[in-house]
């Protein structure tokens, strides 16, 4: 399992009853986590002290409750990014760090090859990838469905001072915009997906991962030529594994350029157990 390693500003303190006890910044929050299933002891005495704490209702959704009065939104940093976080509905604040191992890797990829490098990140969210691809000195295209979220990773990009940097903010449907590019001719060294487990597209078609990410990444497979460097594919799914993703990434992408595929969990570790807490997983495609 892959664990990101290098985070100051976050960190997961504790978990247990099907909860997060995290740190972001100075900022104490408690999450909801299907993956805790056991019920260990809370001994940290910052279980009684958070700022807040993510209650999910019984039918569904649910709403922060606030002990100590937050501010609408404050910053975390991860090494020489800067990335603005919030307590948005539905538990999330804007940032997966677990997936600060992945940007550490487009980075050693990036900074590796002595050349201009072109990155496409699709569901790019927040625009963390993005922000790291751009310090790594690279060109990105980010693609989004929510124009919030897109106005979000711009203020990241601010923040991280990348924001000058060669970068197309796109809001659109991303198989929409996978097969525009395509028929543009459009390709691209790299390529970053970030799938969600369930949404809606814009004429309210269901996405459901496990249905349809080999559609696709068949799609997506002619972004990529013989001079390509990489494809990441992130699952935070419990129903689709590393080893399923390392599959469809060989039947889509290698069986049509070569090179190899790689998958591992990612993961955090906790700091009270000494443990470490699996939070989706990663294949990577790379002409290696």
């Amino acid at each position: 399992m892959k664990t990101a390693l290098n985070w100051k500003d976050y960190e997961l303190l504790d978990c247990s009853d099907g909860e997060r006890l995290e740190r972001w910044g100075d900022k104490i929050l408690i999450r909801p986590d299907p993956q805790v299933i056991w019920h260990s002891e809370k001994k940290n005495p910052l279980w009684h002290k958070a700022d807040a704490k993510y209650i999910r209702s019984k039918t569904g959704g649910g709403y922060w409750e606030v002990f100590h009065k937050l501010p609408p939104s404050w910053t975390v940093d991860y090494l020489d990014l800067c990335f603005g976080v919030k307590t948005m509905g539905f538990k999330h604040t804007g940032i997966f760090p677990e997936q600060a191992v992945n940007w550490d890797r487009l980075t050693d990829i990036i900074q590796s090859v002595g050349r201009p490098v072109k990155v496409l990140n699709l569901f790019g969210y927040t625009g963390c990838a993005t922000i790291a691809c751009l310090k790594a000195g690279a060109s990105v295209c980010h693609v989004d469905a929510s124009k919030g979220m897109v106005a979000w990773a711009k203020e990241n990009a601010k923040l991280s001072n990348v924001a000058d940097k060669p970068v197309r903010w796109i809001v659109d449907d991303c198989f929409k915009f996978v097969k525009r590019e395509i028929r543009r001719g459009n390709t691209y060294d790299i390529v970053v997906m970030d799938p969600p487990s369930y949404g809606r597209g814009p004429n309210k078609e269901i996405w459901r991962l496990e249905d349809n990410i080999f559609d696709f990444c068949i799609t997506c497979a002619p972004l990529l030529n013989e001079n390509s460097l990489a494809l990441f594919l992130n699952s935070y799914s419990t129903g689709l594994s590393g080893a399923v993703m390392q599959y469809v990434l060989s039947a889509s992408v290698a069986a049509r350029l070569g090179g190899k595929v790689n998958s591992d969990e990612i993961g955090l570790k906790v700091t009270d157990s000494g443990l470490v807490l699996p939070c989706g997983a990663t294949a990577i495609w790379s002409k290696e």
